[in-house]
């Protein structure tokens, strides 16, 4: 079994749900379960509908905020960024201008820089993602849409079509770089720039 806590530090106290889910059960469940958090937050936060951000919090012109969304203490979102269905940013989190995120959890203290794509996936402290990386989600080539991840030389079929990656703490993902779906990072990875991470190759 994937223990997120195993990955992300202190993931079960920042992130107060049920995290013995799977990774791929959270993100798909993201979206409700954001919405159920809401109602828990304190007077610290704007809340308007299912869109909570933190009074500290600076969100540049142009961002779009669709349900639901918690954006923490001292978050940073870049003009024109783009967040739907289901966003959790913990706090000191940067997202540059014209990200796309969806789905996602970021932990405290990563940056996203910018025209960055991350989807349905669980980002670790303290990661940086440079300019135009990409944690994808989905197989659009592929007959067969189910995703797997490998994990200790195990491949697990998550059976679900959207996945993208766990990234742990302290890992660097270069420019341009792309993290295929089901993609598993261990804490400290190094993703060049210009590089494809595919963990498993299947042929349809």
């Amino acid at each position: 079994m994937i223990n997120i806590n195993e990955f992300i530090t202190g993931f079960s106290t920042s992130f107060t749900y049920n995290t013995t889910l799977k990774p791929w059960e959270l993100t798909s469940r993201l979206n409700s379960i954001i919405e159920e958090l809401i109602p828990k937050l304190n007077s610290d936060y704007l809340i308007t509908g299912a869109v909570a951000i933190h009074k500290s919090a600076i969100i540049e012109k142009g961002v779009t905020l669709k349900n639901a969304a918690i954006i923490n203490e001292g978050c940073y979102v870049g003009a024109n960024a783009y967040f739907r269905e289901g966003i959790y940013l913990d706090k000191s989190v940067k997202v540059g201008p014209g990200c796309e995120i969806k789905s996602s959890i970021i932990s405290s203290d990563t940056a996203i820089a910018h025209f960055n794509y991350i989807g349905n996936s669980i980002i670790g402290r303290h990661v940086n993602f440079e300019a135009g990386s990409i944690a994808a989600n989905h197989y659009n080539e592929r007959t067969i849409k189910d995703i797997s991840v490998l994990y200790r030389s195990e491949i697990i079929n998550t059976n679900v079509s959207k996945f993208g990656s766990l990234v742990a703490d302290h890992c660097k993902i270069g420019a341009n770089a792309v993290l295929s779906p089901g993609t598993i990072l261990e804490k400290g990875t190094i993703v060049k720039r210009l590089e494809l991470i595919e963990q498993i190759k299947m042929r349809d």
